[in-house]
């Protein structure tokens, strides 16, 4: 009974804190709602510096006693007012006086911040750079602005960038680190790091790039309403990946692309990034991952609205020779629509995709070469690749480091040798298997012969 008679004590001082906190606040917001127009009346009067010293006091009172919406309502009217009279200087004073007044609530710092950013785009280039210092100075090491200090950083490093700054603006931007802000939206989290990737290419810090990359991730891609965030993503990949010529790489982030609701809803759009698929494939360099997916794309039933893709891919796909000639003759004036086939490298002078096309149809020919050929002279190579020696004993020799084919070149006696010689192990276990499959062809061609001669007995 003591114990309950104890608990039933506490909850009434509880109530009547409650309440008295409670007609606290509301003779604060009746005091403010009474005395704020009147001091914004004095201030629009000419009387600035008057009147914000006496919303001050008052903000005092409201700060001490905890009450958060008066104390944003007044802090949030000395910012405007000195918005209104154009007094920047004071402006920026009176930001740093409130966000180091003691005690000051969080709640508080966060609207006159908020209130302070719709203002930048109102005055002029001088004055917002001011006003930039001085929120992100404000919100520099608080977690409770981070949110706030992104976005005014994106806005300084564009800034940056309009001025021709590009590093300057890549390494401002870089100093946040959104994926640890637990309270931001994810696509706004994942358009910042894609502007963050875009500023690094621009500076040409590629392998940075490819750091941020990995911070957003794949799956959020093909989230509902992340389509143009998807697109920007892949696209700034393609640049990354197109320094290093990493086609493969290329060919799937175009499938990605490709892959996108909004694509494949716009027919020029999804035929597009299909023949570019196809392009990529072709030109990456042959893998089990290659051949793999380049079976997925040629199995795409869309592709047979693009004939002359269909039948550049089977090409690959098929074990015949390609002469290049007419392999040229025939692509060249469809790969030509592309860019990146009728511009010419600038280190060069020549077009480097096509060269590497014409290297993998050389490096399919070898492929085939080895699967029908044990062994076949070197000038008898040279004739059906329509490549001098020495070239063919490049392809060759990149082949086998690649561990793509075996071979071995006899230069004296000029031949060159595509079977790899097998171990007793395996010879065994290859003679075993023939004769298993031997053995196995016979039981069946006896089942068929007595099968065949019991219909006969059965019509005579």
């Amino acid at each position: 009974m003591e114990n309950m008679d104890t608990f039933d004590e506490i909850e009434k001082i509880s109530n009547k804190k409650k309440t008295k906190g409670d007609k606290m606040q509301q003779d604060f917001t009746e005091m403010v709602a009474k005395q704020l127009p009147e001091y914004e009346q004095l201030a629009r009067s000419g009387k600035l510096i008057e009147a914000v010293e006496k919303i001050l006091a008052l903000e005092k009172q409201t700060r001490q006693a905890e009450d958060s919406p008066s104390t944003s309502k007044l802090a949030i009217a000395i910012i405007r007012l000195c918005f209104e009279a154009k007094d920047w200087k004071y402006l920026i004073t009176n930001l740093h006086i409130l966000s180091k007044r003691r005690g000051q609530l969080r709640v508080v710092i966060q609207d006159f911040v908020k209130e302070t950013m719709t203002y930048l785009d109102k005055v002029d280039k001088p004055v917002k750079m001011e006003l930039l210092d001085a929120l992100r100075e404000i919100t520099e090491g608080k977690m409770f602005v981070e949110i706030e200090r992104a976005r005014l950083t994106r806005i300084l490093a564009e800034i940056k960038e309009k001025e021709g700054k590009i590093g300057e603006a890549a390494d401002i931007l870089q100093e946040i680190q959104v994926e640890t802000f637990g309270q931001m939206d994810k696509k706004e989290k994942a358009e910042f790091i894609l502007e963050q990737m875009r500023l690094c290419l621009e500076k040409r810090d590629f392998i940075k790039a490819q750091i941020l990359s990995n911070k957003i991730n794949r799956r959020v891609l093909n989230e509902t309403g992340f389509e143009e965030v998807k697109l920007k993503f892949y696209q700034l990949m393609v640049r990354n990946y197109t320094q290093d010529n990493k086609y493969l790489d290329i060919c799937r982030s175009y499938m990605s692309v490709y892959n996108t609701s909004t694509v494949q809803n716009v027919e020029n759009e999804w035929k597009n990034y299909l023949k570019l698929q196809v392009i990529f494939i072709c030109l990456s360099p042959h893998g089990n991952e290659q051949h793999d997916l380049m079976n997925r794309i040629n199995e795409e039933k869309k592709l047979v609205d693009l004939p002359a893709y269909k039948q550049l891919i089977t090409l690959f796909l098929t074990k015949e020779l390609m002469r290049w000639n007419q392999f040229a003759t025939q692509y060249l004036p469809e790969l030509k629509t592309h860019k990146i086939f009728s511009d010419p490298t600038p280190e060069s002078g020549s077009n480097t995709y096509w060269n590497d096309l014409r290297n993998r149809v050389v490096e399919h020919n070898i492929r085939v070469i080895a699967g029908y050929y044990s062994q076949i002279s070197m000038k008898r190579l040279s004739q059906l690749l329509e490549l001098p020696a020495n070239d063919v004993e490049k392809f060759i020799s990149d082949l086998v480091v690649g561990k793509t084919i075996y071979a071995k070149m006899n230069r004296p006696q000029g031949i060159v040798n595509f079977r790899k010689p097998q171990q007793p192990n395996e010879a065994l276990n290859s003679w075993s298997g023939n004769v298993s499959n031997l053995l196995n062809l016979l039981e069946k061609t006896c089942h068929l012969i007595h099968r065949e001669n019991m219909v006969y007995k059965i019509h005579a």
